[in-house]
Parts: C-alpha cells; structure tokens; sequence
C-alpha cells in the first residue's frame, strides 16, 4: 500500500494519476476532506489533519511506502506515527535551499526534517525541488482581471519546475529499486525569468498580458502581509535577491530518473491556462 499526502495538491495529485495508469497498487490519497477530493478510481481516499497526527492513525494502516509533504504539521509526530504503523520507506518532499540556501529559515526548517526522516529507521528518499511552475497561480487573479502583473526581479532566470516532474521523480523512487537512502536536487529544463512566465501564459491565453517590475521593497511590503517580513524576506532572496550558481543551476535529474525530459515552463502555462481566464 502507498500512500500518498498532499493529495488534492499539485504534486500528490500528478503523483496519484501517474501511480494509477501505471497500475501501481493498491493506492491511498490523504485528504482533510473526502466528500470534495476526486481521485482517480480505484484510489481510496482517506481522511487526515497533519495537525492532529492522532487522525493519521487509520490512514497509515497497512502503508508500506509513503509519500511525504512535509511542514504541514509536527513532522516529528507524523514520522512517529508512520514509523509505528510499520511504514518502510518514505518520499520526502523537501527543497533546494537546502543545499543552496542553508542559512535561511526554511531552508533549515527542511533541513530538520531530513534529519528526522534520516533517524526514524524507515528508509528514505528526499526529493529537493527548485521553485515550482505553480507559483505562477499567485498571478491567477490579476491576469483574469486583465490587469498588469507586478513582479520584482524581473530578468533573474531560475531553473522552474513542473510539479508534474516532481511527481514522476517520486513514482519512480516509490515503485523502483535504487533510490533508498538518496537525495535528489530537481530542476526544470532551463531557466526562465517572471517576465518570460507571464509571457508564456498570454501565448497559451492568445492575447498579451502586461508585465511591470517592482522593487524588492515593493514586494516585501505586499508578501510581508500575507507570510510575515522573515518568511517574504527568505522567498525574496530566492527569486532574485540573493542567488548563487546552484540555484540557477540547470540539472537532468529528472530526465536521469524517469527517462523523459522536464517539462518546460509552456508546458505547465498550456495545461492550466484556464486558471487565468
């Protein structure tokens, strides 16, 4: 049995797709709600808070491999309750900025979960992601509403991923041999700056959406109030602020692991195009 977290989310939703029309079973989603996910047939879903990892309890019952999201809960708790339910393997979902940005807050809040992953006794996988192609959503609004797009760091090139990649990579370390006990730093295909996104998503659209660069300030101000100054500063020097060679470093991970290319940021722009109509 596996088990996925996050699963009405943009990775564990790929994940469970790809899962399934491989054949890969049998095959459990996690969800704060059941009456509203829509997983593929055959999938059970099963309730769960991370915030009460008491409730994790009858969805770890028979997992043997567990795909993991994690911070969305106390991860020691939640490691405790799977290492408990006699889980064996688990597919952690961590970042980058660990290796790249160690000095930063949630750099090192991954970090402790690795660290915790790595001490359970359960075998592990840890998968550390560059910046996701979904990010793009945040512009979802503004775009419909025909707006310009604001955006600071306009021409920094980061290597953006498809969660779609994320989630072959994470099939593949659940479902074959030789990825226990390994890390595994995922990128996209090349580098693309915010203003080649939002291009990107007017291509898909058919019409031009307006781009304007802000200053840093400007988008701390805006972020600041929605994740707080320490956690808009941390995102800020990731996208533009602070960058070094590894995070714009442009790695075939992904294509080593699944056998196919990333897929390129178009890719993920004509897939959810309709989120910006």
């Amino acid at each position: 049995m596996i088990l996925v977290t996050g699963a009405t989310g943009n990775i564990g939703s790929a994940l469970l797709k790809e899962l399934h029309a491989r054949g890969v079973g049998p095959l459990r989603g996690l969800t704060r709600d059941t009456a509203r996910a829509v997983f593929p047939e055959g999938v059970e879903a099963v309730e769960g808070d991370f915030a009460d990892p008491a409730s994790l309890k009858p969805a770890l019952e028979g997992v043997r491999s567990l795909f993991l999201v994690s911070r969305l809960g106390s991860d020691a708790d939640i490691l405790e309750a799977a290492r408990s339910a006699g889980v064996e393997h688990v597919v952690l979902v961590s970042s980058i900025t660990v290796h790249t940005h160690p000095h930063l807050g949630p750099a090192g809040e991954n970090l402790a979960v690795e660290k915790l992953l790595k001490a359970s006794g359960m075998a592990w996988t840890i998968l550390r992601p560059t910046q996701f192609a979904s990010n793009a959503l945040m512009w979802a609004a503004t775009i419909r509403g025909h707006e310009t797009v604001r955006a600071p760091f306009a021409e920094t090139a980061l290597p953006t991923i498809h969660p779609a990649d994320i989630a072959s990579v994470a099939r593949v370390a659940l479902t074959e041999p030789g990825h226990h006990g390994r890390t595994y730093a995922l990128t996209g295909p090349e580098p693309v700056t915010a203003r080649q996104q939002v291009e990107a998503i007017g291509a898909a659209l058919g019409r031009e959406v307006s781009f304007a660069e802000i200053s840093r300030w400007q988008a701390h101000v805006q972020m600041a109030a929605v994740f707080g100054a320490d956690a808009a500063d941390a995102v800020l020097d990731v996208t533009g602020g602070d960058v070094n060679d590894e995070l714009l470093m442009v790695r075939d991970t992904v294509s080593q692991i699944t056998g196919t290319p990333a897929r390129p940021f178009q890719q993920w722009a004509s897939e959810n195009v309709d989120a910006f109509r």
